[in-house]
């Protein structure tokens, strides 16, 4: 979605200042993205699916839960992933038919540490300083508070460049040049979106109660994304998704051809009885 997407978003959502907070201190705050009958169908999806994993490292979280691929496991799951709103915010930082390149629930159990600061796209590697390569979703499904579990960001790291990063790693940056951090406490339903640039974690869960959230990333269409959703989500899963959604999950093409099948459209591949060209035109 282009830049002029923005004003094709009903007047009463100010994307353009989420953008602008975006831009100037690196993330932004938008409440009431899911209402009160989509935060009930989320839990109802996922409850099932908890109380079996936990984080394999610290940086997981060894007290801490993740359910993958959330997008394919329900309708609720999709809206919030292609919802106008935040698609509109997403298209003034990506070129268009830009790509989910992550999507899962996160449940903080109480005790969990708080998770080491970072940047969600440091495996790209393009140098610093640089214009965000991805942005970052972080979803409350719980009301985020500062001693549950709530991200921190450090306000204006997306702005670092690469000697600035590896000095703030190895311990080496002055403190007063290191932003004071800020928990990004929100209530249920909202989210908080931030260039994948900007430095932050999870929060320590600090309470007596999980912190139930979700994380949807997006990238530019032109990368990899993270979780490998052409093998992860049924073909015929994704033909009942909406086109925005198919579009997501690499159902599009990226100008020029980057992306095609065969020298055909992606999407031509969820059409009933679909079958590979290398199929169809095998010599016997």
């Amino acid at each position: 979605m282009a830049d002029g997407a923005v004003a094709a978003v009903k007047p009463a959502f100010d994307a353009g200042g989420h953008v602008r907070r975006m831009r100037e201190d690196g993330y932004t705050i938008v409440e009431g993205l899911m209402d009160a009958d989509q935060i009930a169908a989320f839990r109802a999806g996922v409850e099932p699916l908890l109380g079996h994993y936990r984080g394999r490292n610290d940086f997981e979280g060894r007290t801490t839960e993740r359910v993958y691929t959330l997008v394919a496991r329900g309708k609720v799951y999709e809206q919030i992933v292609s919802d106008p709103r935040l698609l509109a915010i997403l298209g003034a930082f990506l070129k268009p038919n830009f790509l989910l390149s992550a999507s899962h629930a996160i449940c903080i159990y109480p005790g969990e540490k708080a998770q080491s600061l970072h940047t969600d796209d440091a495996f790209y590697l393009v140098p610093r300083p640089r214009p965000a390569l991805a942005v970052s979703v972080i979803g409350a499904v719980d009301d985020f508070t500062a001693e549950n579990g709530a991200t921190v960001v450090l306000p204006g790291t997306h702005r670092w460049g690469a000697d600035e990063i590896e000095a703030f790693r190895d311990g080496r940056l002055p403190k007063d040049k290191i932003p004071e951090p800020v928990p990004l406490v929100m209530p249920a339903g909202s989210i908080a979106a931030f260039p994948g640039t900007l430095v932050h974690g999870a929060g320590a869960n600090r309470s007596k109660a999980p912190r139930l959230g979700y994380t949807n990333q997006y990238c530019e269409p032109w990368l990899r994304t993270q979780e490998n959703f052409y093998l992860a989500v049924p073909r015929d899963r994704v033909a009942a998704m909406a086109p925005e959604t198919q579009s997501l999950l690499g159902y599009s093409i990226t100008q020029p051809f980057l992306g095609m099948v065969t020298a055909s459209h992606p999407a031509k591949t969820l059409d009933p009885g679909w079958t590979p060209a290398i199929v169809r035109q095998a010599v016997e």
